[in-house]
């Protein structure tokens, strides 16, 4: 194995000056309630959630008709099989995207965009997605995390009236933070963006620029050094992709997405006005993480679309093929599957609209939901294609086009299996959201205690947290031990032939006893609580599950009151909450019961060699290659594959 080479101009960063680069990164205040935060604290405010907020009327008009000219350019021009068979989107489908303004969904109309609600972007990204999920990429990491949405919060006057009417037709955008040896830890970050009179040079390299193949416009994380009338930290630029020094060294190739435009980016002294800084100096990461608060919808919505399309392909599949005289859907075996698939896709569209709507009416703070919905969608969606492919049998695990090829209907069982996964990493992997959405939901606790387990502070700054503390826990823990969830005819307005009020006490009962499991986790562990990283996973995964149950029996009420499959949807959220449940006594039981410490023994004895042993006996058949790439600043020496689409 060859070593990874030393570039003398990445960080060296401690474990401590990592986190605190990214605390200094997340938005410190609460200033509007939050449901999933209140959720964790043991408080269960349905009132946040219930009655369902709705969109406007106008909103809803503008969406539908969209979503039906969509429907009808995805049915006509969009071919997914081509897409996977050559690993490209054709130019003409990208350009007449662009004819229809699906670059521009989010962008206000006054910029020439179309001004959808989040609701109706994430249904627009459902719908594509489900055509082609490298399209439903492309659309997505244009639009949620690309130029346009950094600049919506953040850019100023001038920089919204010149690039936001470009990214609304013409222009392609991209995100990009992530470097070859800097993950989810940006405190590393060695892209550096160095004052010169009026400009800033660019240097350094970014890894995984989805869409930078072919985009006009970027958005780079870069850090400036401090200096004399420079505050420097981690700023976030808007970047030309035609700039001289700008150079796309590779087109990325993975197990799924096979459309996607994903590539390395080098920068080469690249000059970059400072007129096209977003927000101040130092301020890239907090821009970062606040676009992805709301951004972080567009992945789970996607994840809804793929479950539909699950269920569609179960449904018929399993009427249409019988063994031992049956359908195979009437087999206990298969039907469990298929249960689960169609539970699990209501509540994944209602965890989805319920945020999506919240989002648009800016009341709550969204980002522990989005969080949550971006965790358990891609988790969710990746086994229900799994079950998928299982309940498909051998025909689940051959490709469309074998299947095609025999006389058999071309279903992309094994390509859905293969597109999602990438979802459990895909803006924050699946630990990192457990991190996040766990820092937020115990933010109240180290707000108030934060002092008395920091290893550095003084005994007077102990003994003031100290009292501040017993205040809170002494007006805080009293109200853990009894509420609603415990009186019979709480959430009575949930019964209609079917009773969802026995899934809504539970949770305001569950609850609390996660508030409670937390603040003994904090009393055990205090200090060491940031490294029991499977205890708050499963912390964080008992909150998802809770926030599901919640939104698919608001759902369901809206459906019914509404009159729109009410008696089915109050069926399928009954189903969903008894499902969940089961999962939720399971985490609670792991969350004492578990094999933490032993599993920590073992992976030290793998570190050092203990069970080398174990490996004898199989080749390895990849290169003796770095693993991490040299990402040393300098000219590039490969060719430009950068291809703007024209």
């Amino acid at each position: 194995m060859s070593a990874v080479p030393e570039s003398p101009s990445r960080p060296t960063v401690t474990e401590r000056e990592a986190r605190e680069v990214a605390e200094a990164a997340r938005e410190q205040d609460w200033r509007k309630p939050s449901f999933a935060k209140e959720l964790f604290l043991g408080r269960f405010r349905l009132d946040l959630i219930h009655p369902h907020p709705l969109p406007a009327d106008d909103d809803v008009q503008r969406g539908e008709e969209f979503l039906a000219k969509l429907r009808d350019f995805c049915e006509t021009k969009i071919d997914g099989a081509t897409i996977e068979r050559d690993a490209r989107i054709p130019d003409e489908v990208i350009t007449g995207l662009k004819e229809l303004g699906a670059l521009g969904m989010k962008i206000d109309t006054k910029y020439g965009g179309l001004g959808l609600t989040q609701v109706y972007y994430n249904k627009a990204l459902a719908l594509v997605g489900s055509a082609s999920p490298a399209i439903g990429a492309l659309l997505s990491a244009h639009q949620s995390i690309g130029v346009p949405q950094p600049l919506k919060i953040f850019g100023t006057r001038e920089q919204k009236e010149t690039f936001l009417p470009r990214c609304a037709r013409t222009d392609i955008s991209a995100f990009l933070l992530t470097e070859p040896d800097v993950g989810s830890d940006p405190a590393r970050l060695a892209t550096t963006a160095v004052p010169e009179g009026d400009d800033y040079v660019l240097d350094g390299v970014k890894l995984w620029t989805t869409n930078g193949v072919v985009a006009d416009l970027l958005v780079v994380m870069a850090r400036v050094p401090r200096s004399d009338g420079h505050r420097g930290g981690i700023t976030a630029f808007v970047v030309e992709a035609a700039s001289e020094g700008v150079t796309v060294e590779n087109r990325n190739a993975f197990m799924g997405l096979r459309g996607l435009e994903n590539g390395v980016t080098r920068f080469h002294r690249v000059r970059v006005p400072a007129s096209q800084r977003i927000g101040e100096e130092g301020q890239g990461l907090k821009i970062a993480l606040t676009t992805l608060n709301t951004g972080r919808l567009s992945l789970p919505a996607m994840c809804v679309g793929s479950g539909k399309w699950c269920l569609k392909i179960a449904r018929e599949w399993s009427a249409a093929r019988e063994q031992w005289g049956k359908p195979v859907a009437l087999h206990e075996a298969v039907g469990s599957k298929i249960a689960f698939i169609a539970a699990t896709t209501f509540a994944l569209e209602a965890v989805v609209d319920l945020s999506s709507q919240m989002a648009d009416e800016d009341r709550n703070d969204i980002r522990i939901e989005a969080a949550l919905a971006k965790l358990y969608g891609s988790e969710m969606a990746c086994l229900m294609a799994d079950e998928l492919v299982q309940i498909r049998g051998g025909r689940g695990f051959e490709t469309a086009e074998s299947l095609r090829a025999r006389g058999e209907r071309a279903v992309p069982a094994e390509q859905m299996l293969r597109d999602l996964r990438i979802n459990r990493i895909f803006e924050g992997s699946t630990e990192i959201m457990h991190l996040l959405i766990a820092r937020e939901a115990v933010d109240a606790h180290l707000s108030v205690a934060g002092d008395l387990i920091d290893p550095d502070k003084s005994l007077a700054d102990k003994a003031r947290a100290g009292a501040g503390a017993g205040l809170f826990y002494a007006k805080w823990l009293p109200k853990l031990v009894a509420g609603p969830g415990q009186l019979p005819t709480a959430y009575g307005e949930f019964k209609h032939g079917v009773d969802l009020s026995a899934h809504l006490r539970y949770v305001e009962r569950t609850s609390r006893k996660l508030a409670r499991s937390t603040f003994y986790a904090m009393s055990r562990w205090q200090g060491k609580m940031e490294t029991k990283q499977g205890f708050l996973g499963r912390i964080v995964d008992i909150g998802a599950e809770l926030f599901a149950m919640s939104a698919a029996c608001v759902r369901a009420e809206l459906l019914r009151g509404r009159g729109e499959n009410g008696r089915e949807a109050y069926q399928l959220a009954d189903a969903f909450c008894h499902q969940a449940r089961i999962r939720v006594e399971e985490l609670f039981g792991r969350l004492w019961s578990n094999t933490d410490d032993l599993d920590r023994k073992v992976v030290k004895g793998v570190l050092s060699g203990t069970y080398a042993w174990l490996e004898q006996g199989v080749i390895d058949p990849s290169d003796d290659g770095p693993w991490i790439a040299d990402a040393t600043p300098g000219p590039s020496e490969r060719e430009n594959v950068h291809r703007p689409i024209r």
